[in-house]
């Protein structure tokens, strides 16, 4: 049985009341997630949707011969996209449910809750000069409103935009403290509902990034040959979570602190002219009237705000909408793919949510005003105001993601390339390997001394068959090394000049050179000054070695194997305890005072701070450790297979002489060429073609219509969940290798089954919507299950049993 694990990087794309409809998608997701851990556990399975994505991953095993996990492990978001990935990424790492969240997005995301009450017309002469801007938005023949508004809810949206022109003007409408506590209130009603398992397993990241806009900027220094320094503003922030799936203290997985939580969304979420900015005394506020502390919030404020934080200003930061800047956070999720653990085969897939694509987010021109030539382009030039407003809103955010997705197929080219030199490489290096080590290899039992023994023959040999080869290594690794002590030691310092940064990394290799370790040489001797630095220092190394064997094992003996699974799953077991063993040192918490002291003297003493850190790591004891779980896992497998894994641990100096230069120094993980996807309304025809325009509501009134309506907000909702399933299903059948996947029948059919599950479980919560549901269910049977016209792209089906 094949093993896979399909790897979801999410990002979510701001569309301000569309956050409903995005809703609805990412609790597809969740579902999808759910299954999956499910399916792994042979636990029982929820129902609606749920229960369709179990039925497919057991297909995909029985029919198709691969055992699927699906794990959304990367989320990036701004603004509606950013508290929707919020909320997600709880519900991953803690197991919670996002079941509390509908009910209160249907019911709280509409503009008379949203209204600061300083805002809303006391009385009915309220701005009585506002009445024929009213008039003309939604009271005469044939206005917005009429047109696409169903007759049972036109009343609800008049009376509602009424109520938001006549509010006050020249102020936000909506209520800053309001939104704040509606976000603390679904994050409380997550804790309080039943929970489940974590969606990701025991030790795997989950990442989370949200964009945020410093509306003052803060200075960021920037170092220049002349002058030596200048400073410039910035008003980008990205505000990251990570969650390294690790039990709480037995109290189950956390992921943050729900405040901080709270910030992030809140801050992210700051629509110009809609919510006031957001500012920490906001949130300082809404938790003192709630008598709820934040034990975090010093440690947090100097992690999300530090150039604020360094200044004693943080409480003053003043932070409005990520997608003013940043609506399309790539570069985040893409930062992420580093060091990421690899269990078995990966199919990483990047997966955009784009609600509105092709939509402005506000758009400042009538529709048709234009006059257009004859080939149907408009032929008017944009106006003062519409040019204006359009360079501040609209361009910025609206931006094409062609970089970001250059810079994803670079990544791939690189994956693919090295992969092509490794199989080419092996039988040499395999063969390399077998004469130095000789008979022993497979004669004895690989013992811990025999192993740290064999281990350093093969390192010497690899270096000594490298010729001029190994300098250029050499150079590469010991550049790393530095570099990442330097920062280390920096951020331990709390330390935040860049002359100071740059006085750190000077330090540290003028030490380098005083001791020798940078005289790397053809023919380095096992006891030279670089090896010897390499030897205490070289932290990353070992961590490749540890996840190219488990790459390996996941290649091969995962795969096909005359041992049992109880003896591959101890291989697999010590490989990562031993990678555990290793990754603890990475963070900066492993590190005590006494280190963080001796590192604010790095740039007079640059030597007893990296005694206190060899210390600390103690990487030759770590060594050994390592040795003893691999030696026991080794010695359980059969000859052949011990063979497999042992050319692979003792051979990979040879590897990764050959590949670290095409990686740039940057360890790779996923073995695996990045694929994108993206889930918006233009991509979902199965059901009604035509995208958003047939389909959602929220888009009318500059993408604000879903706060005028409860039928508005159930309407998005609902397609974000039949849209979402139907793309969810497509990604997943596409994970597997061709030969396997379903048919295009096949997944008709589980499409036409989970849209008539979803429409069957929501009926009941969405009464506004009741004749959609109805026309719905006509469609997907006219679709889906019964003859189709040739222009029908979406071909007959078959029920599921």
């Amino acid at each position: 049985m094949k093993e896979r694990e399909l790897r979801l990087a999410l990002v979510c794309y701001g569309g301000i009341s569309l956050a409903v409809y995005m809703h609805g998608i990412t609790k597809e997701i969740w579902r999808l997630a759910r299954a999956s851990r499910a399916f792994h556990d042979g636990a029982p399975t929820g129902g609606s949707s749920e229960a369709i994505y179990r039925k497919l991953l057991e297909e995909l095993e029985t029919a198709g011969g691969v055992r699927l996990r699906v794990m959304p492990d990367i989320i990036a978001g701004a603004s509606a996209g950013g508290i929707n990935g919020i909320f997600l990424a709880q519900a991953i790492e803690t197991g919670q449910s996002l079941e509390p969240l509908t009910e209160m997005w249907l019911e709280n995301a509409d503009v008379e809750k949203l209204l600061d009450p300083d805002a809303r017309p006391a009385r009915r002469i309220t701005k009585f000069w506002a009445a024929p801007l009213v008039w003309m938005a939604a009271r005469h023949p044939g206005d917005t409103v009429e047109r696409t508004v169903a007759p049972v809810a036109r009343e609800e949206v008049r009376q509602k935009l009424s109520h938001f022109i006549r509010s006050r003007w020249f102020e936000p409408p909506f209520g800053g403290a309001i939104f704040t506590a509606m976000i603390l209130d679904a994050f409380d009603a997550m804790e309080a509902a039943d929970r489940g398992p974590p969606l990701l397993p025991e030790g795997h990241p989950l990442d989370l990034f949200v964009t945020v806009t410093d509306f003052e900027g803060h200075p960021q220094s920037l170092n220049l040959n002349s002058p030596p320094q200048v400073v410039e503003t910035e008003h980008r922030l990205s505000i990251g979570f990570t969650a390294r799936g690790r039990d709480a203290g037995g109290g189950g997985r956390a992921f943050a602190d729900p405040a901080e939580l709270v910030f992030a969304a809140r801050a992210t979420a700051s629509f110009p002219g809609a919510f006031p900015p957001f500012t920490v005394r906001e949130l300082d506020k809404v938790l003192e009237e709630r008598k709820r502390p934040w034990p975090t919030r010093d440690a947090f404020l100097a992690h999300a705000l530090p150039r604020h934080w360094a200044r004693g200003m943080a409480d003053d930061a003043i932070l409005i909408d990520g997608s003013v800047l940043a609506n399309a956070p790539f570069a985040q999720a893409i930062g992420a793919l580093r060091n990421r653990p690899s269990r078995r085969e990966v199919d990483r897939r990047f997966v955009y949510i784009d609600p509105k694509p092709g939509r402005r987010s506000v758009r400042l021109n009538r529709q048709g005003a234009a006059e257009e030539d004859a080939g149907g382009e408009s032929t008017a030039l944009p106006g003062f105001f519409r040019t204006i407003f359009g360079a501040l809103s609209d361009i910025p955010r609206e931006q094409p993601i062609r970089d970001n997705l250059d810079a994803i197929d670079r990544h791939s080219s690189r994956i693919r390339r090295m992969v092509r030199i490794l199989n080419a490489l092996r039988p040499g290096i395999e063969a390399e390997v077998e004469s130095t080590i000789g008979g022993l290899l497979f004669l004895d039992r690989p013992t811990p001394a025999r192993l740290s023994s064999w281990r350093a023959k093969a390192q010497q040999r690899a270096a000594n068959s490298a010729g001029f080869a190994f300098p250029a290594y050499g150079h590469l690794k010991l550049s790393g090394i530095v570099e990442d002590l330097a920062a280390l030691l920096f951020d331990l310092s709390g330390e935040e000049s860049p002359l100071m940064r740059e006085s750190y990394r000077q330090a540290l290799w003028s030490h380098v050179r005083a001791i020798g370790a940078d005289r790397l040489t053809e023919d380095v001797g096992p006891n030279s000054p670089p090896v010897t630095f390499f030897r205490t220092h070289d932290l990353s190394f070992r961590i490749r070695r540890l996840r190219f064997l488990a790459r390996r094992l996941a290649e091969t003996l995962e795969v096909e194997s005359q041992a049992g699974d109880e003896v591959i799953q101890k291989m697999h077991d010590a490989i990562y305890q031993a990678i555990a063993h290793y990754t603890e040192c990475e963070g900066h918490d492993f590190y005590d005072g006494a280190i963080r002291q001796a590192a604010g003297e790095v740039p007079n003493d640059p030597a007893t701070a990296l005694d206190a850190i060899a210390r600390a790591r103690g990487l030759n004891e770590r060594d050994q450790t390592a040795d003893l779980m691999l030696a026991e896992a080794l010695a359980a497998l059969p000859k052949a297979e011990r063979r497999v894994m042992l050319l692979s641990y003792l051979g990979f100096p040879f590897y990764d002489i050959a590949t670290l230069p095409l990686l740039q120094g940057h360890a790779a993980d996923e073995y695996d060429p990045v694929k994108v996807d993206r889930i918006s309304p233009e991509d979902c025809s199965a059901i009604r073609a035509g995208g958003a325009e047939a389909t959602l509501k929220g888009i009318e009134f500059n993408n604000f219509g879903a706060f005028f309506s409860r039928a508005y907000r159930e309407n998005d909702y609902l397609w974000g969940r039949l849209h979402g399933v139907e793309r969810l299903l497509d990604i997943v059948n596409s994970a597997v290798p061709a030969a396997s996947r379903l048919s295009e029948d096949a997944v008709r059919a589980y499409r036409r089954a989970a849209f008539m599950a979803i429409l069957d479980e929501e009926e009941q919560r969405l009464p506004h919507v009741a004749d959609l549901i109805a026309t719905l269910r006509e469609e997907i049977v006219g679709r889906t299950g019964g003859a189709v016209s040739d222009d029908d792209d979406t071909g007959a089906g078959r029920r599921l049993p």
